[in-house]
């Protein structure tokens, strides 16, 4: 696999394809973003804002010049085809997936996910979702659009089946989504309580994680296109995903990053805090 352009790679993640375990992409979409559009840019912002940061985690003691990434670039997409979009990176997924290796989607919106747990969920028939994040995203359409940011989840679902969606962190989302979660999904509200249960009982299951940047609250990442108050903090966040690592962890992303609707730059830097660290644990 060949390295898409762009100026930079992930600050530490400059190996070859070959010899990488993880391979780093981004998914720079946000054709169906409801409220405030920006996620498009995201994955450019993290990158160069990357070298803000250091390579060594003193919250893990790990480094990343002690492991092997590809940062592919980010992926090219066409104007006003959003199932394309999604076949893009379903086809970039997979072709990690099968290679053996581990693929690490940085958003874009939320719907690119989608694309991702469709490889993931055929190369693992029994596969499982962690979800992180402020909304539900379960309706079943949004303004009658179905391929939506806010109904990814729902999509999901019927990729996986009841029960194998685990959600942490909502707190917002219609009533009906609520009502049909109950049935569903398994939804914790408001917090990360549960994280150690859920753990449990998949322990020995094939996982996705997906983390929607606004689980956290706006006072520490305003720089979002759907902003919740009421979020938890960055080490409430990086405590639950300690204990997520533990598991068999197939394919992850990260996403809803707005770097234009924080000037200060701070939210930039957590997210590129929070890759580093999941890129250590991956």
């Amino acid at each position: 696999m060949k390295r898409n352009r762009n100026v930079h790679t992930f600050i530490g993640c400059d190996h070859e394809y070959e010899e990488s375990g993880i391979v780093l992409f981004g998914a720079p979409f946000d054709g169906t973003t409801s409220y405030r559009p920006g996620t498009r840019f995201a994955s450019a912002a993290i990158r160069n804002e990357s070298y803000g940061i250091e390579t060594y985690s003193p919250y893990l003691d790990k480094d990343l010049l002690d492991i092997k990434v590809f940062d592919a670039g980010d992926l090219e997409f066409g104007f006003g085809n959003t199932e394309r979009v999604l076949k893009t990176i379903e086809e970039m997924a997979q072709s990690i997936l099968q290679d053996n290796k581990k693929p690490l989607m940085v958003g874009g919106e939320h719907l690119v996910t989608l694309g991702s747990v469709r490889a993931a969920a055929r190369k693992y028939p029994d596969l499982h979702i962690i979800h992180f994040d402020a909304h539900a995203d379960l309706r079943d359409d949004y303004l009658g659009e179905a391929l939506s940011h806010a109904s990814v989840m729902r999509r999901c679902h019927e990729l996986v089946g009841d029960g194998r969606i685990y959600q942490f962190g909502i707190r917002s989302g219609d009533r009906e989504e609520f009502l049909w979660a109950k049935d569903h999904v398994f939804t914790q509200k408001f917090n990360l309580d549960g994280i150690d249960t859920a753990c449990q009982a998949l322990k020995d299951k094939p996982v996705y994680l997906t983390i929607d940047l606004d689980v956290l609250d706006p006072s520490v990442f305003p720089g979002t296109g759907t902003p919740e108050a009421g979020g938890v903090t960055f080490m409430e966040l990086t405590g639950a995903l300690k204990q997520v690592f533990q598991l068999n962890i197939v394919a992850l992303d990260m996403n809803e990053l707005s770097p234009v609707y924080d000037q200060s730059g701070a939210s930039t830097a957590l997210a590129c805090k929070l890759l580093r660290e999941l890129l250590l644990q991956f």
